[in-house]
């Protein structure tokens, strides 16, 4: 397992770009939604309303009709009414001169009686059909008044759904302007992204050169030891050469071989350019057999232990507090799977990585 610490980059604005675009169109789309909505639910109503007002007209046209049939009937009314006078005034004048016939008389008396109860009727009727006329004009008048109220909201309603066509119309352009945006900010996104990743692998490629001169100068300082190796791009250190058994203590061997590591260090660390970030990563590990010490409960205290002596040394003799870093894994991460002394010898160990931070 390895310990990492997160490379810190300058701040990146592309995301919350991309997330405020991102909203826009959501946004955008949002809208474009509550107008088909809108323009759905007017064609609904004023469907509805083209309907009613159909209905008002074959109602007005009925009225009319009938006011039409009212208006002839009230006249032959008037006319048999007229007729009826005539008639009542000859009767009237003819019992006048035939006063003196009793029979006759009497005869033309119940004619004229029956005259006037007909012509009473008759103006009763007329009455009625004059009442009937005057309910079906305000009626008339009502439903003329709705059908006008009707046809108002309805040009005030089309006026609102042009009104949402338009707006409609504009954010359709405003939509495609962000997508036009969007694509070349996705252009732009990725040419940076290709950009990034050639500094990185420059910066990769220049860290490790000076990793391999690193490496390189403490081979040729401390020889071929059997008890100190290069494994891959760490360095390693069997515990033995720095530490006594079960101790967190530098030994003075130790010390002498963590001088030299420092000089070599410090020398190559001159030449590294100041804007590549480098740590030099301690690493401690022991073997599977556990401890159980008053100092030490366990083997993850004593490879952290082991570690943080490394690097406090290290500290004192000269280097940086900052390119440092200690971890210890215990006997979590053994190079030799055996159970042998030789096995766990080789897993007891300190490793250093001149790695990014």
């Amino acid at each position: 397992m390895s310990v990492r610490r997160a490379r810190r980059a300058p701040p990146d604005i592309w995301p919350g770009f991309v997330d405020a675009l991102s909203t826009l169109l959501i946004v955008v789309l949002f809208l474009l939604m509550v107008f088909v909505l809108a323009q759905f639910f007017l064609g609904q109503a004023l469907s509805g309303r083209d309907a009613a007002l159909a209905q008002l007209g074959r109602q007005v046209d009925e009225l009319a009709s009938l006011l039409s049939i009212e208006r002839k009937a009230n006249a032959d009314l008037r006319l048999n009414l007229s007729q009826l006078s005539s008639e009542l005034a000859n009767a009237s004048s003819r019992a006048e001169r035939l006063e003196g016939a009793g029979d006759e008389a009497r005869k033309l008396a119940a004619d004229v009686a029956a005259l006037q109860a007909l012509k009473d009727e008759l103006e009763k009727r007329i009455r009625q059909a004059d009442a009937a006329l005057g309910e079906t004009g305000e009626a008339l008048a009502a439903e003329r008044k709705l059908s006008e109220e009707a046809r108002a909201q309805a040009a005030l309603l089309n006026h609102q759904l042009e009104v949402l066509r338009a707006e409609i119309a504009r954010l359709n352009l405003a939509l495609d302007a962000s997508e036009k945006l969007a694509e070349e900010q996705k252009v732009q996104i990725a040419n940076l992204g290709q950009r990034l990743n050639q500094a990185l692998a420059s910066k990769v490629a220049e860290l490790a050169r000076y990793r391999s001169e690193f490496f390189g100068r403490l081979r040729e300082i401390l020889g071929n030891r059997s008890d100190v190796r290069i494994q891959g791009d760490r360095f390693v250190f069997q515990s033995e050469v720095l530490f006594p058994q079960g101790s967190a203590d530098l030994g003075d061997a130790g010390k002498a071989q963590l001088d030299t590591l420092a000089r070599t260090l410090i020398q190559i660390s001159k030449e590294i350019p100041k804007d590549l970030d480098w740590v030099l990563r301690v690493d401690g590990h022991t073997d599977r057999v556990p401890i159980a010490t008053t100092q030490f409960r366990s083997n993850w205290e004593l490879s952290s232990a082991r570690a943080i002596s490394v690097v406090r040394y290290l500290i004192a003799a000269g280097l940086p507090p900052n390119r440092l870093v200690a971890a210890g894994f215990g006997e979590y991460q053994p190079i030799d799977g055996g159970t042998g002394p030789e096995a766990l010898a080789r897993n007891r160990r300190i490793e250093f990585k001149l790695t990014e931070r």
